[in-house]
């Protein structure tokens, strides 16, 4: 990624400042088909959802085709709107979408500019996206972005040269659903769990600055097992050391690292809530409909934080925060504090109120058992 980055900001602000801007067109009516560039994350592509299905709903006839990465691939297996599935990063799946044509092709990337180099060469007389820096010139649409926009927000305001209004995009969730092959496994992984209540727990983060720290969410489901609250622990190979540290002694079920994208979205559709950081996995809990709790420091809360009565945001506000900008977080001169700020009591207070709001609480956790904030 940090290759990526470094090419993007030579070759891509090369390629961006001098490939030709294209003619002026406008939108031909009915659309039929649109390529959708997403490269990023797994956040980035879950907030796109409600755009991929309102573009459904208003032209059912519609084909999409989404250019993805393979890290975030695996978020449109949960978007059932979606016509076709090629990777940024797979060459000969590049070179496929960039032989076929389309009405219209949408560069959603915010930033970087190789994206919207690819959505200059495509066959497609009408290029959309957003206007941020010299990828400008490679659309014949360009789109205003702001930082205090929701993301899923700010997608949406790239259908505006289709005559689709953000008030005309529903946001409501659910706007993910998991496979149903996804949810059988899972229904194997949890039995032990009696289908009793669960909290998910997501200890993860892209970048050290954004992690709790696992003795942090150990101690969190030490106090909910005082509740008989179990907690499972989700996320990739990489947070399964982690995992071991949270549930070890009977506190829950690890499946860091045991399950596949969607199979975390099952666990995560089976849970009551979920308490994470930051994080992709945040989005897919919020696809979901389901409650959660999220940890805010160095990510801009305006643009990124669950919405919503059944969200819970627990972000410090320190002077310093946030300060990631397009993606890149700059190196913590006071060991992320905006995290470590944030007590293991508050974020047990949370997780009971949302439980107790949502009746997933055993009898014995009641408004007098929540843990008083010195």
């Amino acid at each position: 990624m940090r290759l990526l980055k470094k090419l993007d900001a030579v070759i891509g602000y090369i390629l961006a400042s001098t490939f030709p801007s294209p003619l002026p067109r406008d939108v031909a009516f009915p659309v039929t088909s649109i390529l959708l560039i997403r490269p990023g994350g797994i956040g980035d592509a879950v907030l796109l959802a409600p755009v991929i299905r309102s573009l459904k709903k208003i032209y059912p006839a519609i084909h999409i085709t989404v250019l993805a990465e393979q890290r975030n691939a695996g978020v449109f297996s949960l978007i059932s709107c979606v016509d076709g599935l090629l990777c940024y990063d797979r060459p000969r799946e590049l070179l496929q979408a960039l032989r076929c044509s389309y009405d219209v092709v949408i560069d959603t990337e915010q930033w970087h500019r190789l994206s919207a180099v690819v959505a200059r060469i495509a066959a497609a007389p009408v290029k959309i996206g957003f206007d941020t820096n010299e990828r400008r010139r490679m659309f014949t649409h360009p789109i205003s972005y702001s930082h205090n926009d929701y993301e899923a927000v700010s997608f949406t305001h790239l259908l505006n040269p289709l005559g689709i209004e953000a008030g005309g995009v529903d946001m409501e969730a659910p706007f993910l659903s998991v496979p149903d092959a996804a949810s059988a496994k899972i229904a194997g992984l949890l039995e032990s769990l009696n289908d009793e209540p669960f909290v998910a727990l997501f200890p993860g983060a892209s970048i050290a600055e954004r992690r709790w720290g696992a003795d942090r969410f150990r101690r969190v489901a030490e106090m909910l097992s005082i509740f008989g609250i179990p907690v499972v622990v989700v996320g990739g190979k990489e947070d399964r050391q982690q995992g071991e540290v949270i549930t070890s002694g009977g506190l829950g079920l690890n499946c860091a690292g045991m399950t596949s994208l969607s199979e975390t979205a099952a666990v995560i559709q089976k849970s009551s809530l979920l308490l994470s950081g930051d994080s992709g996995v945040l989005h897919i809990a919020v696809g979901l409909g389901k409650p959660t709790v999220s940890l805010f420091g160095p990510g801009r809360a305006k643009k990124w934080a669950p919405q919503g009565d059944q969200h819970i945001v627990i972000n410090k506000g320190l002077p310093c925060s946030p300060c990631t900008i397009f993606g890149t977080t700059p190196p913590c001169k006071i060991n992320a504090q905006c995290m470590r700020d944030i007590s293991v009591d508050e974020v047990v207070n949370a997780v009971t109120m949302l439980l107790t709001s949502v009746g997933a609480t055993p009898s014995k956790c009641c408004k007098r058992d929540w843990i008083e904030i010195a």
